[in-house]
């Protein structure tokens, strides 16, 4: 039997059992969508995040108090021996040619009144710099300045969320908030920036670096932000802060140097497992898909028998029969997989229309590997029937009821 006419005989075969054909692949159909659909929010996810943190400013450092040490690609956080100040940041960006900015940073949660309203808050004391390293837009008057930071004035520049539940319309510019015990004049609002990895940008207060030291009435720092020139000195960038703060710091290294490409990567392994976890436990349907391909295989063999004894009468060999019913199971594994394909691709391109907030991102990769995995399917389950169907002896196959 020619190829061809076998895979005539198989389409044949399945399009006068259409409903028992599509009941057959519904778990391949569902495998292969539900594998789509979960790698394209897996790498939507990845992507979102990186967008997020390259939004928030690129070529970025951070330097944190304690060691963090790393053992089996686990970070394990240290106590810190050292808090880190405000003199180091400035020394960091005075003897390192490689760094733009090294701003020193506190932050601290603090009940924020005006009027007769209030509101707790996140604060944060940084210096002009911030403004720029972050990729912060101002909308309504300006961001801090290098005097008011050397003078420790008590000035802010709020978010926009913070502006419209302390001073609803009226005009922020010139009031007086009250941080804490101290009073701070509104110099500046934010533009509308949005959450970005967890932080609503636009509910936290921005003063300087040196109010916060009193307002807070703390020299220890919640972290050194440094912007570096260029992505290709991030690497001398680091060794530099090292050099620096460990000749500070008595010899001790009890700080950590993180970068955002770090950050991103340990982001990138988790989800990467969990997208192989959840993309595997969808495959699972095609599994079961799998053996209800097998199932309908044996039941075609059994229903089929006395075809297969006349085929083999008139001259039929063993490979044709073998051949004739593997075809068939890969067509219907096929079949389910290319629905599948149809399916997932139109679910991946609804989402954003109807739940913008679920981050999507269609891999061709991942349309590739459902559907030759589906493929695979029919292959390995159909050939137990195919080689049953094989086997059959003629004599006997036209025997049988």
């Amino acid at each position: 039997m020619k190829a061809i006419e076998a895979l005539r005989t198989a389409t044949d075969s399945i399009l006068s059992n259409r409903v028992r054909a599509f009941l057959t692949v519904l778990g391949i159909i569902i495998g292969v969508t539900a594998v789509i659909l979960l790698i394209s929010i897996g790498e939507g996810t990845r992507q979102f995040i990186k967008n997020e943190f390259t939004g928030l400013g690129s070529n970025i450092l951070i330097v944190v108090p304690g060691k963090t040490a790393k053992e089996g690609g686990t970070h394990l956080g240290t106590s810190a021996v050292r808090k880190l100040v405000y003199d180091d940041a400035l020394l960091i960006k005075k003897r390192s040619r490689h760094i733009q900015y090294a701003i020193p940073v506190i932050a601290g949660t603090s009940l924020i009144k005006y009027g007769g309203r209030s509101r707790n808050t996140y604060v944060i004391g940084v210096t002009e710099d911030y403004f720029s390293a972050r990729n912060l837009s101002i909308d309504t008057g300006r961001f801090i300045n290098a005097s008011e930071v050397d003078s420790k004035r008590h000035v802010c520049v709020l978010g926009r969320t913070v502006k419209n539940e302390l001073l609803g319309d009226a005009n922020p510019l010139g009031a007086l908030l009250t941080i804490g015990d101290s009073k701070c004049r509104v110099i500046g609002i934010m533009a509308h920036k949005g959450v970005t990895l967890g932080f609503d940008i636009d509910d936290l207060v921005f003063i300087p670096t040196t109010a916060a030291k009193e307002i807070f009435d703390t020299d220890s720092l919640f972290n050194i932000t440094i912007k570096v020139r260029g992505e290709s000195e991030l690497e001398a960038a680091k060794k530099d802060i090292k050099e620096i703060l460990i000749r500070r710091h008595a010899g001790q290294e009890d700080f950590t140097v993180l970068s955002q490409d770090e950050m991103i990567a340990v982001m990138d392994r988790i989800l990467k497992i969990m997208t192989g976890v959840l993309a595997g436990i969808a495959a699972i349907s095609l599994i079961v898909g799998g053996i209800g391909i097998m199932n309908i295989m044996l039941v075609s063999v059994r229903e089929r028998t006395r075809e297969i004894g006349l085929r083999k009468a008139v001259g039929a060999k063993n490979r044709d029969i073998l051949r004739q019913f593997l075809i068939e199971a890969v067509m219907l594994s096929a079949a389910g997989g290319l629905i599948g394909v149809v399916i997932g691709i139109a679910v991946t391109w609804l989402i954003p229309v109807f739940m913008d907030f679920l981050p999507v991102k269609l891999s061709v990769w991942s349309i590739f590997l459902a559907f030759f995995f589906s493929a695979g399917v029919g292959i390995f389950f159909g050939v137990y029937p195919a080689r049953k169907a094989a086997s059959l002896e003629p004599i006997h196959a036209l025997r049988y009821e």
